[in-house]
């Protein structure tokens, strides 16, 4: 399995045309290599943990070596932001390598280090002059013999923004976009040894006027899975895995019947034909429903274009496990069953739980995601029409659509047509729908969404976005956090930690590489604040500012994150913002000649504190045990004393508070200790800012430990149970398990 990181991580090579700047001024403390100075987990650290684990390497074709007249096209680190979107906006690091004339060939080596025997070729022909696109082959050589060619298409490609006709028509005034798509190819023949060359090649043969090619991934696919026992196969009850016939009701009745008989169903390799004939959903609500794997099981949805009102998603219920397939469809521009004939990959819903994991969804809308405790891992999205994958409350209230504690795990999003991975929590026109809480969007890959952006926070309460890559964002932003619409509820608390966000502040208007904002004059809640904390993010190679505060109202905290040349200021509040931004630790650096770290158009409204100065960073050792208290599950579960050794998540910067108080910050999330509930709960460390609950007297003891006496209740913090148990202020003296050793780091 490989994790998607780019060698330069960016197409865009950064100059270093500045020197590094640190908000605000504080000490650099030591790493497990004292001469290596971080706070907090390393930027090496943070990209090395960012992203999805996928089964497949991708080599960017602009990296190859070029044949004949083949030339790399990209955007100019610096250069003038376009105004509308090519061919190098929407491509992943902002490059591709193009082919225009016969001879002309990129050659890239197989360096996953295993065999490969399928590719994903990421590539863009021309639309055909009156739309509709056109069908054209592209030869592969391997190790420089002819092996195969492949078909690519543009018929799912080329869409035009505000087109007056429809949005698959060229001649109608819109804006072209959406260029490229994916092609999976099973390679013929043995597969591709490591170290061998692949050359794509345009040959006499191969007519399209242009090939330009993105990215090209290498894959080992495995055999077929089989049918698991005490299952039904959908064969059995008439489906066609030769997509000669509709399937549809064949499936369903497969799936009916396993839900009376409480069995499974079973879909066999093969390519299903569905909903070419009636718009009706296939809905597996409390059934497990398996494939024989994403390359081996397809269900491709062939609805009558254009058409009104057809619908072709899959509904995922209460006890819903759907696993092992791809679901593929012939739409062409998004609108939910509309004309174009898109619809949503998986509809889920369902107050008790479902499970979705290793699905492929393609030329589909949104992945859209409701209900309580459902989980989607292991999967990926292609060249969608709407959001990759979108956690949401609905916006009417049901209890089956409440939208609370969705997880969204090790994905793979690549040219979305709306944000690669969002949260959403929507009142409602009526503002009667609960708020979503509990959203977790945990090590995903967004590449290159040709609208929108990649990661999405549109309100809700305990929201975590942690250790995703976004990579190439065509329009928008790679990170978006606030609202969305007038009916969008505010965004209570929220924590984006350890993602990687290269690139963002895109075509579509005036965009930054990340962006903070709140509820509109319009909006339901127009006075709510959002609020946010940042910790251990990685910005680089924005189009704009590194981080933009926007309108209005905002509360964010920003701890160790770096901010690596942005084309404008690093961090730009916008004017008329109201809030407060506390920023610890937070790195600028390479800068353009004229921008500045951080610029605050909003002096008199939003306040950008002095940080408390840290006197140390430390770690403990319980005399209980014998162990080092750690911020466990990088800062969400409670401390205890449990560790061997100190690592990122047993660093606590030691900061002066008044009164000769201290408080204690958890390096791996940025936030201060806890007292949580006045002392009656263990500690954890969980807030923004240091208050009466995060506030402990230091006591050295005479035997060179030190133990800590909360301000909260007065009491001293304990390790209780001998260690075993939480860290928690409840002991009135001082004794083995209230003693600590305070290693300076």
């Amino acid at each position: 399995m490989y994790r998607k990181i780019f060698s330069s991580l960016c197409g865009m090579a950064l100059a270093a045309t500045g020197a590094l700047i640190v908000l605000p001024a504080q000490e650099g403390h030591a790493d497990a290599a004292p001469a290596v100075p971080a706070a907090g987990p390393s930027e090496a650290d943070v990209i090395a943990a960012a992203g999805a684990t996928t089964p497949f390497v991708t080599v960017e074709a602009e990296t190859g070596t070029l044949g004949g007249g083949a030339r790399v096209r990209s955007l100019v680190p610096g250069a003038p932001r376009p105004t509308a979107a090519t061919l190098e906006t929407e491509a992943s690091g902002y490059a591709l390598a193009e082919l225009r004339a016969t001879g002309d060939s990129v050659t890239i080596p197989n360096s996953s280090g295993a065999n490969a025997n399928s590719l994903v070729v990421r590539a863009s022909i021309p639309d055909a002059p009156a739309g509709g696109g056109i069908t054209a082959t592209l030869n592969v050589y391997v190790n420089g013999t002819f092996r195969q060619a492949i078909t690519l298409s543009s018929r799912q490609a080329w869409n035009y923004r505000g087109a007056t006709t429809n949005p698959d028509d060229p001649n109608a005034g819109g804006m072209p976009y959406r260029f490229y798509n994916e092609f999976p190819v099973r390679i013929t023949g043995a597969a591709i040894a490591p170290g061998s060359t692949i050359t794509l090649r345009k040959d006499a043969a191969n007519t399209a006027a242009f090939y330009a090619l993105d990215s090209v991934d290498l894959e080992n696919v495995g055999p077929a899975r089989t049918q698991p026992a005490d299952s039904l196969s959908v064969v059995s009850y008439g489906a066609d895995p030769t997509f000669g016939t509709d399937s549809t009701v064949a499936i369903q009745n497969t799936v009916n019947a396993a839900r009376q008989q409480g069995k499974s169903v079973w879909i066999p390799p093969g390519t299903y034909l569905t909903n070419s004939l009636a718009p009706v959903p296939l809905d597996f609500t409390g059934v497990t429903v398996r494939g024989a794997g994403m390359w081996h099981t397809t269900l491709y949805r062939k609805v009558p274009l254009p058409t009104v009102s057809w619908r072709s998603q899959i509904l995922v219920g209460s006890g819903t496990m759907l696993s092992d397939l791809q679901i593929d469809a012939n739409a062409i521009w998004r609108e939910v069953r509309g004309t174009g004939g898109s619809d949503y990959g998986i509809n889920a819903s369902g107050a008790d739980g479902w499970l979705v994991e290793r699905i492929w969804t393609r030329h589909t809308d949104a992945n859209w995601l409701s209900g309580t405790g459902g989980t989607i891992r292991d999967s990926r999205t292609a060249d969608s029409y709407g959001d990759g994958y979108n956690i949401n409350n609905s916006n009417t209230p049901h209890p089956d659509k409440r939208g609370n504690d969705i997880t969204v795990q090790n994905n793979f999003a690549r040219g979305t047509g709306d944000d690669s991975f969002a949260v959403y929590s929507d009142a409602g026109a009526a503002g009667d729908n609960p708020g979503l809480s509990g959203a977790r969007v945990l090590n995903n890959t967004a590449i290159a969404p040709w609208w929108a952006n990649g990661l999405r926070i549109a309100g809700g309460t305990d929201i975590e976005m942690r250790n995703n890559l976004v990579n190439s964002v065509s329009s928008n932003s790679t990170l978006d956090i606030g609202i969305f619409g007038d009916s969008g509820r505010p965004l209570e608390s929220a924590l984006v930690t350890g993602n990687v966000l290269i690139g963002g502040g895109g075509w579509n208007g005036v965009r930054h590489g990340a962006r903070i904002g709140s509820p509109p004059a319009t909006s339901q809640f127009p006075d709510a604040y959002t609020n946010v904390t940042l910790t251990n993010n990685v910005f680089r190679g924005s189009l704009g500012a590194g981080l933009s505060v926007e309108r209005e109202r905002v509360n964010a905290t920003l701890t160790n994150n770096t901010i690596d040349g942005p084309a404008l200021h690093g961090i730009w509040v916008q004017p008329g913002v109201t809030g407060t931004g506390n920023f610890s630790g937070t790195t600028v650096t390479n800068l353009r000649a004229g921008q500045v770290a951080v610029r605050n158009d909003s002096p008199s409204t939003f306040r950008i504190p002095a940080q408390p100065p840290v006197a140390s960073t430390a770690g403990f050792r319980a005399h209980a045990d014998g162990q080092i208290v750690t911020a466990a599950n990088a800062g969400a579960a409670p401390l205890i004393a449990d560790r061997a050794s100190i690592g990122a998540w047993e660093r606590f910067d030691v900061v002066t508070l008044p009164g000769g108080m201290i408080g204690l910050r958890a390096q791996v999330n940025g936030l201060y200790v806890s007292a949580e509930n006045a002392g009656a709960a263990p500690l954890i460390a969980n807030r923004a800012t240091a208050g009466p609950w995060e506030t402990f007297q230091l006591i050295r003891n005479a035997d060179g430990s030190v133990s800590l006496r909360a301000q909260a209740n007065g009491r001293y913090v304990s390790a209780a149970n001998a260690g075993t148990a939480p860290l928690i202020a409840n002991r009135d003296a001082i004794g083995p398990w209230e003693r600590f050793d305070m290693i300076t780091v």
